[in-house]
Parts: structure tokens; C-alpha cells; sequence
């Protein structure tokens, strides 16, 4: 990988990366899409990252199907695919690994410990391999994106971070590996993640600020799903994802919540319509 990556950027090539644990749909290429469009080589990387699942997470039973990935990338052009084994990555005495401190323990950091030290780790570890000029990453994830960011900034890589937007089904579910998880009844029940944030949206957009009444109606939705159990339901800085009392300069309305036994994660990001504006401007 480390070859074909000096080649291209001997080349002239502009390197775009999109990092994926596998279990492609729809979202991953749409990512890949934008990386063709950017880019003149576009490498995607298929790895299960052990250290980002805590000891009683789904690490084992994680979706794999490697043959089937890869045709899914070649389809949509991606012009290499890096997918190593976890020997490889972590090697025997492997003790060095990245801590973005602060923004790691909240929300995501609080309810799965470690989470984000192994993620920062993994993809410092593709961003060395690879060097790509730009990385592809989903706003679903989206306290994950801005810790990214915040590495890359702090360690000086040479590396741009692109957001894409959320990818969803017709009814509004954002589309995840672990939506596989889901059975028939479950996956109808996940849609109150994205009825609760419609609902967020619909009292901003009718003047309401106060993040404690917007925290009450995207619960209440999701309460009354009888599947569907609250991890979290804030509205949080988009800069340090601590907790905001109003909605104010950009912020994300943020969700976890568990449907049955799965763990989904969504979430609204809110922003103002343009400088020194009080109207709002809503990416779902």
C-alpha cells in the first residue's frame, strides 16, 4: 500500500482515502462518489478495528464479507483497496496509541470508554500508509469527524478532512452496518431517531432555543417507541460537544439510543442561515 500511495503521489496524483470497516451500502459510496470527483486516485480501506469496541461491544459478530466489498468498490471506482490483517496493523508489542483529550469522553467517549483512542489510533495509522491528500468521512459520525479533525490539526498532517452529508433510507433511517442487526419490528422502530430530530427541527424552526425543551420532545418521541431505549439525546457545541443551554452558534441536536439490542446513533446539525443571522439552517 505504502508503494502504490509513493507511486501516485510521484505521479502528481491527488489521493483521496475512504476508511470503512466494511459492511458496504450506500453511504460508503457516496463517499466513494465524492472522492472520484475530487481526486485522480481514490483507495479505500476495509478493516474491523479492534480497538475502537469495548470488551462487551459486537467486535465478533461485526458484519464481514470481504469478497463482496470489494466488488462493491470496484463498481463505484475506487482505484485500490487496502485491506489489512489486524497482525499487520497491530503488531505483537504494539503500546503507541493517539488520545484527543476532552471532546474523547463525552457522549460517544462516556457511553463506550476507549472508543475514540482507537479510532484516533487506526486512522493516524491509515493517514501514515496511505498519505492522502483528502479524507472521506460521514457526518453521522459526527463527533468522530471533528475529533479527526482535531488530530490532524494538532499533529500538523498533511491531510484534509471532507465531511459528506448523512445518507438515509426513504423513511428517513440513517443508513449503518449495524442496521443489519435489526429485526423486521426493530427496524420500523428505528425510524424514531429520525422522527425525534425532525421534531427537534420543527421547534427551532419555530423559535424555540431553550436546549432542555429540545432535549424533552426528541425523548418523548423516542420513549414512546417501545423498542427503542435513550443512551443520550442532547444538543451539544459542534466545536467541543459539550452540552449548550441554547441553541445558538453551530451546535448538533445528537442522538444514541439502543432499538432492541442494537445501538444506533444519529443526529441534526444546526447552523445559522448565514453570518450575524437568528435564522437557522438545518443539514438532517
Amino acid at each position: 500500500m505504502q508503494e502504490y500511495a509513493r507511486g501516485a503521489r510521484g505521479e502528481g496524483r491527488v489521493i483521496g482515502l475512504v476508511p470503512t470497516m466494511g459492511a458496504l451500502h450506500e453511504g460508503h459510496s457516496a463517499l466513494v462518489a465524492r472522492a472520484r470527483h475530487e481526486c485522480s486516485r481514490v483507495i479505500a480501506s476495509v478493516f474491523v478495528n479492534p480497538k475502537q469496541f469495548g470488551p462487551k461491544e459486537d467486535y465478533k459478530k461485526y458484519p464481514r464479507n470481504l469478497e463482496t466489498d470489494a466488488e462493491k468498490l470496484a463498481a463505484v471506482g475506487v482505484d485500490a483497496l487496502f485491506a489489512p490483517e489486524t497482525a499487520d496493523v497491530y503488531p505483537d508489542g504494539f503500546r503507541t496509541y493517539v488520545n484527543v483529550e476532552g471532546i474523547s469522553e463525552r457522549l460517544e467517549g462516556r457511553s463506550r470508554p476507549g472508543h475514540f483512542r482507537g479510532v484516533a489510533t487506526v486512522v493516524l495509522k491509515l493517514f501514515e500508509i496511505v498519505q492522502p491528500h483528502f479524507a472521506y468521512f460521514g457526518r453521522k459520525d459526527a463527533q468522530q469527524v471533528r475529533i479527526i479533525d482535531e488530530m490532524v490539526r494538532d499533529l500538523n498532517l498533511d491531510t484534509e478532512i471532507v465531511v459528506c452529508p448523512v445518507v438515509r433510507e426513504a423513511d428517513g433511517l440513517a443508513l449503518s452496518s449495524r442496521n443489519s442487526y435489526l429485526s423486521v419490528e426493530e427496524r420500523k422502530a428505528a425510524t424514531a431517531l429520525y422522527r425525534a430530530l425532525e421534531a427537534a427541527r420543527n421547534e427551532l424552526s419555530l423559535g424555540v432555543r431553550d436546549a432542555v425543551q429540545l432535549h424533552t420532545v426528541m425523548r418523548r418521541i423516542i420513549e414512546a417507541e417501545p423498542l427503542a431505549t435513550v443512551d443520550y439525546a442532547e444538543i451539544v457545541s459542534a466545536d467541543t460537544f459539550e452540552p449548550v443551554v441554547r441553541a445558538a452558534r453551530p451546535c448538533y441536536a445528537v442522538l444514541a439510543v439502543f432499538v432492541g439490542k442494537t445501538r444506533l446513533i444519529d443526529n441534526l446539525l444546526i447552523e445559522p442561515s448565514s453570518a450575524g443571522s437568528e435564522e437557522f439552517a438545518f443539514q438532517l
